[in-house]
């Protein structure tokens, strides 16, 4: 029986690391994002792009400061970028670190056939958009789960 975990435990550990992906980290003044080493980063006037060189999705980035928009509109901005007429509730509100208002909304578009997922960090008149958009078609396995990864990774700095 030890037997059997200890070449189990060994089989588990070899997998996990073979499975792992290298990573680099896009660090900007503001926050840092991780996301496979193999993908592409642009820059268009600070809004950020990050995807797979196959170009299926990406995960992109922007901020804002001196916004004047008040919690009680953020939503509403929200449903208004997908041009979505979901109710108001289906976005998820929690209190995040650094006293910023964490917004979490997944939507899909019909007409592209494609996934969005995207969180919104709010505080004061700082706000950080960070959206997921991937094909329907390679939402799924590897693609989901490094998407996912790297969009979890995204940490605010100050």
């Amino acid at each position: 029986m030890k037997k059997i975990i200890l070449v189990l435990s060994f089989l588990v550990g070899f997998f996990s690391f073979a499975q792992s992906i290298p990573t680099k980290v896009y660090d900007s003044e503001n926050y840092s994002i991780t996301f496979p080493e193999v993908w592409k980063l642009t820059n268009d006037n600070d809004i950020i792009n990050i995807f797979p060189g196959t170009e299926i999705g990406a995960i992109t980035i922007s901020e804002y400061h001196d916004l004047n928009l008040p919690k009680t509109e953020t939503k509403k901005f929200i449903l208004a970028l997908y041009k979505s007429a979901d109710d108001e509730k289906k976005i998820k509100t929690k209190s995040g670190k650094k006293g910023y208002t964490e917004y979490f909304y997944e939507y899909f578009d019909e007409n592209e056939k494609l996934f969005w997922i995207t969180k919104v960090f709010q505080k004061d008149k700082d706000l950080f958009l960070i959206s997921i958009n991937c094909g329907q078609k390679y939402w799924n396995g590897n693609y989901m789960k490094l998407f996912n990864e790297a969009f979890d990774s995204f940490k605010i700095k100050k």
